[in-house]
């Protein structure tokens, strides 16, 4: 029996995941372990937050659109296979996200932290053009 050794960098160790639809994922930001007063904060306190802030790693597709949405002049023969179309999301990968804590879903994924967000959930973007 043959073991095959994958070699997972940070290059492409994300490579393999495939988000759906209108979510994002997400590597959260990490947080200020000190107030402005110069208090420390506990574990856990900045999680707790109502908006939390990450960067994007990857986008899904889109809103899912029906077949005949706004395609009546093409005609598909009987031997071509219908296409599934997309609605693009705003986000793109890079972007810094503005996100609704509520709304996201906490996965690790290779001893990391992630979050799986709704395009609905993101408040804001920043995005630097030079990335």
């Amino acid at each position: 029996m043959q073991t095959i050794s994958m070699r997972i960098s940070e290059g492409n160790k994300l490579e393999k995941i495939i988000i759906v639809g209108d979510r994002v994922l997400i590597k959260p930001k990490s947080s200020r372990e000190q107030t402005k007063s110069g208090l420390y904060l506990p574990p856990g306190v900045q999680e707790k937050e109502k908006v939390q802030e990450g960067y994007v790693m990857k986008v899904g597709p889109g809103y899912p659109m029906p077949a005949d949405y706004g395609f009546e002049d093409e005609v598909l023969g009987d031997e071509e296979q219908e296409q599934v179309r997309y609605l693009p999301l705003q986000i793109k990968e890079g972007d810094l996200a503005i996100y609704l804590q509520r709304d996201a879903i906490e996965i690790n994924y290779l001893g990391e932290k992630y979050f799986i967000v709704p395009q609905s959930a993101v408040l804001m973007l920043v995005r630097e053009e030079d990335l």
